[in-house]
């Protein structure tokens, strides 16, 4: 029988260690953050198509001198301006929810670590289970300031955007299946 389980919470709470706690008894996860990158790059032409204009207002240079993304460019620009950020996730979430839904069918135990996953209801369907990491608030932006390298004011951006998140899980998922953890 399949299990699946959700690992979820805002940035920097400590997702991918429990993730990694769990493989050892046997599950495997798939980070739904990689598999953003690889859609960005498979959906380059329209991101930029559409975004451009948007970020040279901005002053923002979405590519990198190879041609690829710059995703922390992109990232800056799509925090500035939320109804982007939707644009984008009409973009990349349908080659997302593929990937994921085929790495559920080749696996027995099976994790989706992503912190927007409720934003994805087809996905949360296959969920048994939510694990909803929370760690205190400086711990989250030490490590994000260590791991992330980017500027204060935009992991504040991102942390503000995501200081809801527990409650839109609690609205679409029943709350009696999901777990907080403290990391």
């Amino acid at each position: 029988m399949k299990e699946v389980i959700a690992v979820t919470g805002p940035m920097a709470s400590g997702k991918n260690y429990i993730c990694s706690q769990m493989e050892k008894e046997g599950w495997v996860s798939v980070d739904a953050d990689i598999l953003v990158h690889q859609a960005i790059e498979l959906v380059k032409d329209k991101i930029l198509q559409k975004f451009i204009p948007f970020a040279q207002r901005q002053n923002i240079k979405l590519t990198k001198e190879d041609g690829s993304i710059d995703r922390k460019a992109l990232g800056r620009l799509l925090f500035s301006f939320p109804e982007l950020l939707a644009i984008q996730e009409s973009m990349v979430y349908p080659i997302i929810i593929q990937q994921i839904l085929q790495f559920i069918n080749e696996h027995e135990k099976a994790i989706i670590n992503a912190t927007v996953l409720y934003k994805t209801p087809q996905l949360l369907a296959y969920c048994d289970k939510i694990i909803y990491v929370k760690a205190s608030f400086f711990k989250r932006l030490a490590r994000a300031l260590r791991r992330d390298k980017l500027p204060l004011f935009q992991i504040l951006k991102r942390f503000n955007a995501q200081k809801n998140l527990l409650k839109e899980y609690q609205k679409v998922f029943p709350k009696e299946k999901i777990e907080i953890v403290k990391n």
